[in-house]
Order: C-alpha cells, then sequence, then structure tokens
C-alpha cells in the first residue's frame, strides 16, 4: 500500500487523491475481510486507512459508493495480470492454464481484495451486482474466445466453466485458504479439455 511522505512534498493534488483512494481501499478490504461488509462502518476505514472523515466524504458520498470503487480497482488488478495472456499464442488449452495460473495468483496475492471481490460483493447491494456480472460477462466472452467457442453451446460451456472457477475460487477465499487456489488450475484444465476436445 502506498504512504504519502511526510511533511512538504512535490505530489499534486491528483497524486495525493489517488494515494489516499488507494489507501482506503485497502483499509475496506481488510476491514470487511474481518468483520463483512454490513458490519463495516465508515469510521473502521477511515481508521484503519489513516485519513480523516472529511477525507472520505471529499471522495465518496456513502460506504456503497466507496465500495463500487473498491470493485473497479478490484477488477482492474486481475485485468492487468490477464492483459499479457490474452495476446498469447498457442493452442487454447496452454492459453486457458496461462490464464488460470495468472488469476489464482492475483486472488491469492491479496486475499482481503479477493474476498471484496468475490465474497462482500454478494452483501454490497444491487448496483454492485450489477456491475459483477458485467464483469462476468466480459470474463466469459474472453474466455469464449480463448477456447474458441464456436455456437450457443459452447458459449455455454464457457459460462459453466467460468462459473466453477469463480465458485471454487470464492469457496478458497471465505473459509482462508489462499494457498490452495492453485491446485484448481489441474482439474479445471482437465474440465474445458472435455468441454472442447480438440
Amino acid at each position: 500500500m502506498t504512504t504519502l511522505p511526510r511533511g512538504r512534498h512535490g505530489l499534486s493534488r491528483a497524486e495525493v487523491a489517488a494515494v489516499q483512494r488507494e489507501r482506503m481501499f485497502h483499509a475496506m478490504a481488510e476491514a470487511m475481510a474481518e468483520r463483512g461488509y454490513a458490519a463495516t462502518p465508515v469510521a473502521e476505514i477511515v481508521r484503519r486507512a489513516g485519513v480523516s472523515r472529511e477525507t472520505f466524504y471529499q471522495h465518496f458520498g456513502s460506504k456503497q459508493e466507496c465500495f463500487i470503487a473498491a470493485y473497479a480497482w478490484a477488477t482492474d488488478a486481475l485485468r492487468a495480470g490477464f492483459a499479457e495472456g490474452l495476446g498469447a499464442a498457442g493452442p487454447p488449452l496452454e492459453r486457458l492454464a496461462d490464464l488460470l495460473d495468472r488469476y489464482l495468483a492475483a486472488l491469492a496475492e491479496d486475499p482481503d481484495r479477493s474476498r471484496l471481490f468475490l465474497v462482500e460483493v454478494y452483501a454490497a447491494g444491487p448496483e454492485v451486482m450489477r456491475r459483477r456480472l458485467e464483469v462476468q460477462q466480459e470474463a466469459a466472452t474472453e474466455l469464449a474466445r480463448t477456447l474458441g467457442a464456436r455456437d450457443a453451446r459452447e458459449r455455454f460451456a464457457c459460462e459453466a466453466l467460468l462459473a466453477a472457477t469463480v465458485q471454487m475460487a470464492t469457496a478458497h477465499i471465505m473459509v482462508g485458504e489462499p494457498e490452495r487456489l492453485a491446485g484448481l488450475r489441474p482439474p479445471l484444465v482437465a474440465l474445458a479439455a472435455s468441454l472442447f476436445p480438440s
């Protein structure tokens, strides 16, 4: 997590705001990993982030608005890991294995952020769930492209494979076992191979 230097510094107002937002996102993820969405008040986010209540409300109108922005932050972190893998060459199942490695490693790297992204999203209200569905549709489209889905049946197979991946990853994050995420890759690739035989 980025911190602001003490005393005078040469950072612009926009750079300071970006650091403050990131600190609040990390604080929200950490607090919700311990307490859950419903039991995490703004005061707890402010305390953990080391910012004032006034600063919080300069950035966000409510806890939910902060959560929506934090969800986008978590999504962007996962997208960044995928970017290189999406453009890779090679057989579809090898590319899928690479993407799964990237996804599962990104989740394991920051379990608090992953819990916010996978678990607490269910408690944050319908607006956040709509955004989650949009993210899943985007991921399903990329998966269909990676596996070369040719028709509605194969597109559905991609959506089912994605749902299985997300649900299994969510279970490991929910019970505090991020170290087991990497073990999901072999059976998921085997499942994809059965759905898309060469």
